[in-house]
């Protein structure tokens, strides 16, 4: 199987899920919502959770019910000093350079954001672009529309040359269903509805070693 692109989730994805960064932004997000909708703390914690079941996002959700301003709440929810929860990993950036395929971040949140995680995290020139919330309209994993709109935007039209790697499993069973070769990344127990599981995203080469090999036809042999 040759693979050609691969995209890769970016919050707890990218780095640990063990900094905080990903707590403080759903701090972030439960004050914002008790600023805008005036609901004790024990309410905006079980609405927050069940938007992000129910739709994918908090955000999706406070849109359809709430009619919330998703620039506005997005530049809430990530306005934290990121170089506080997060610095460069040399080995990431050695691993995410040596994969020869096109690379895109492939998230749930927005570019601003997304661009700022690649600057601290020192990434920035190691992807082809970034698919966001904006770009896709809203529309947001795990909604199958995502992964299509995904691979149009890259440019990608076979799902089987596809890789996709992120921590949520229930965001790679449809990557999974539409033929991309699926990487849950942060567990050390294997989940039957990803094709492989990793406790970091270092473990890569160890499960696909041959996202580093290069075809015979591609070599021009």
């Amino acid at each position: 199987m040759t693979y050609s692109t691969i995209f890769i989730d970016l919050d707890d994805t990218l780095y640990p899920n063990t900094n905080g960064l990903w707590t403080s932004i759903r701090q972030r997000m439960e004050e914002f919502m008790q600023q805008h909708l005036d609901l004790p703390l024990d309410e905006v914690h079980r609405l927050r959770r069940h938007y992000f079941e129910t739709y994918g996002t908090t955000l999706r959700g406070l849109q359809l019910h709430h009619q919330i301003d998703p620039y506005e709440f997005l530049d809430y929810v990530h306005d934290l000093p990121l170089d506080q929860y997060l610095a460069h990993d040399p080995s990431l950036f050695s691993l995410i350079n040596s994969l020869p395929q096109q690379k895109w971040i492939f998230t749930n949140a927005d570019e601003g954001h997304a661009r700022r995680v690649l600057r601290v995290l020192e990434l920035t020139d190691c992807f082809a672009g970034i698919i966001d919330v904006r770009a896709l309209n809203f529309v947001c994993k795990p909604q199958s529309d995502a992964y299509q709109q995904a691979m149009s935007i890259s440019g990608e039209f076979d799902p089987s040359r596809c890789v996709m790697l992120d921590d949520s499993i229930r965001n790679l069973v449809p990557a999974t269903e539409i033929g991309f070769t699926s990487i849950l990344v942060g567990s050390k127990i294997l989940n039957p509805a990803a094709h492989y599981t990793i406790p970091s995203i270092h473990q890569l080469p160890r499960v696909m070693p041959e996202l580093w090999e290069i075809s015979h036809n591609e070599s021009g042999l």
